[in-house]
C-alpha cells in the first residue's frame, strides 16, 4: 500500500505564489490618464479620467461626471449630468469600461419595431 507524502513547505509556497499572479483580463494600463466611460450594475453611467486600478477592477476616476436618468423611464439617459469629482468605483459593480472618445451609441437591431 502506497503512503502519501506531504510536499515540502517550499513547494506549496511556490504553488500559492503562482496562483496569486493571475493577470487581469483587461489591460487598463493603456487607459491611465485618459477619459473613460464606466457603466455600473443598477444602470448608472459616468465618465472620468482613469487615475488608478487594481486586479479586482476597482477604479479611481478624477473629474468624474455622472449621466442622470429620466425619472419616468429609468432606462433612458437624459442630457442632465452631475459633477462628482474624484471617485473610487468598486470593481464588483463595474459592468462595462470603454474609452470615452471611441464610443458611439447605436440603435438596438433586436428590438422589434412597433407598427
Amino acid at each position: 500500500m502506497a503512503t502519501l507524502q506531504k510536499p515540502a513547505q517550499g513547494a506549496t509556497m511556490d504553488r500559492d505564489k503562482e496562483k496569486k499572479k493571475k493577470e487581469s483580463i483587461l489591460d487598463l494600463a493603456k487607459y491611465l490618464d485618459k477619459q473613460i466611460r464606466v457603466k455600473f450594475s443598477g444602470g448608472r453611467e459616468a465618465t472620468g479620467i482613469l487615475k488608478g486600478f487594481d486586479p479586482l477592477l476597482n477604479l479611481v476616476l478624477d473629474g468624474t461626471t455622472e449621466f442622470l436618468r429620466d425619472p419616468d423611464d429609468p432606462l433612458k439617459l437624459t442630457e442632465d449630468t452631475r459633477h462628482l469629482g474624484l471617485v473610487v468605483c468598486r470593481g464588483t459593480s463595474v459592468v462595462l469600461i470603454c474609452p470615452a472618445d471611441g464610443m458611439e451609441a447605436i440603435a438596438n437591431p433586436f428590438v422589434q419595431q412597433e407598427a
